[in-house]
């Protein structure tokens, strides 16, 4: 069981029955032990990522609401440096912000080389609402993917190293993940009443999924969808695809300065 990277509308499932997967482990505590590997090869790779110093890395969360984005970054990203890492949450833009393009305040929170940067949620919440909400047309949406598939390459071509996942998660867990907010005052106050009012969008929303991955899913920066219903599997799938995209990089440790080699410390 490996993610794929979305290649065309064929591959593109976000049936309710997309979002669960059987676990390949026989069981919690086998699976619990492959998430921990793979958060510690995160680690032992920053390490290198942050010495090495020739990439950034962009991770971009999206996905409905208690599809799970914050416990996936709690969980896959809990053995990481936090000098290495930054994450951003991208809310209604702000007065400023809307007095400038879109991608104006994405851009400034892109991370450095030798950073892993996480977004939770991203520039395409300013295709995806406006576009369930009606208030962008079709023209200014795909013009907006043009942009989009501009900006993440420029972003590639400039040694940032950009993964995207979709967590996909079915209309009958996001009513009980909801329910349990309601109930838990520990996590009532993440409760908003435009949840419901975007649930009762459903359709319309999986509608505008497809569209954003079937048009920004490209070599440079391309699209995961992962099935999100379990959080546990959520979170290996996530941890593994970014430990093995880490992998590929060749990262290296820099050679010593050549003014200290040799030197004794007394």
């Amino acid at each position: 069981m490996k993610l794929k990277p979305v290649k065309g509308t064929h591959s593109i499932r976000l049936g309710d029955s997309h979002a669960s997967v059987s676990s390949p482990f026989k069981s919690k505590d086998a699976l619990a032990a492959a998430i921990a590997h793979q958060t510690s090869r995160i680690a032992t790779l920053q390490r290198v990522l942050y010495a090495d110093a020739r990439f950034a890395l962009l991770i971009v969360l999206q996905g409905r609401d208690a599809s799970g984005k914050d416990g996936t970054i709690r969980r896959v990203f809990a053995a990481v440096n936090p000098q290495g890492c930054s994450v951003t949450s991208f809310g209604e833009p702000t007065g400023l912000e809307l007095g400038h393009d879109y991608l104006w305040r994405v851009h400034q929170q892109v991370p450095a080389r030798r950073m892993i940067g996480i977004f939770n949620r991203s520039h395409y919440e300013d295709v995806l609402v406006p576009q369930v909400h009606r208030t962008i047309t079709r023209d200014v949406c795909m013009s907006r993917y043009d942009e989009i598939n501009d900006f993440e390459r420029m972003l590639s071509s400039n040694s940032v190293v950009i993964l995207k996942f979709m967590l996909h998660v079915s209309r009958a867990e996001q009513k009980h993940r909801l329910e349990e907010r309601l109930s838990d005052r520990d996590k009532n106050w993440k409760f908003r009443a435009g949840d419901l009012e975007d649930r009762a969008r459903w359709t319309a929303f999986t509608r505008a999924y497809r569209g954003m991955l079937k048009h920004t899913s490209t070599k440079s920066a391309p699209w995961y969808v992962v099935p999100a219903d379990d959080h546990a599997v959520r979170d290996w799938l996530i941890a593994r695809q970014i430990a093995d995209t880490l992998k590929s990089l060749r990262l290296r440790y820099p050679p010593a300065d050549p003014s200290v080699v040799g030197l004794k410390v007394v």
